[in-house]
């Protein structure tokens, strides 16, 4: 998308969330899972998806250490543990939605030690 133009049939199959604008962990994220079949280079991620290298780089040392993706060097690839996966898709759906229904920072007042060690 960052083109500026999509293919007409992935306009029609499309949600209107999907053209959202999303983070640049969501959209490695998201990448790498609809591309699951290969592994990739952080550089190939950077290309593919127009971001800075060291910036795709830093995201992916972060989703290993959250166990979402995995690393051979110079490769990376979405974890093969679906159930984590998706259990960080639900995670990742709930902030959205309390963020959407409480505000950032009444978020932050509503943040109790458990929410915390789940994070």
């Amino acid at each position: 998308m960052s083109s500026g133009a999509i293919d007409i049939e992935e306009f029609e199959d499309a949600d209107a969330d999907d053209f959202e604008e999303r983070t640049d962990t969501e959209r490695i994220v998201l990448f790498l899972d609809e591309h699951d079949d290969r592994a990739w280079k952080a550089t190939t991620i950077a290309d593919q998806l127009g971001l800075e290298t060291d910036a795709v780089s830093a995201i992916l040392s972060r989703l290993k250490e959250r166990g979402l993706v995995r690393h051979k060097r110079p490769y990376w690839a979405i974890t093969d543990d679906e159930e984590r996966l998706q259990s960080a898709y639900r995670l990742h759906r709930h902030h959205e939605t309390a963020d959407e229904q409480y505000g950032e920072e009444r978020l932050e007042d509503l943040k109790t030690d458990e929410l915390e060690d789940v994070q």
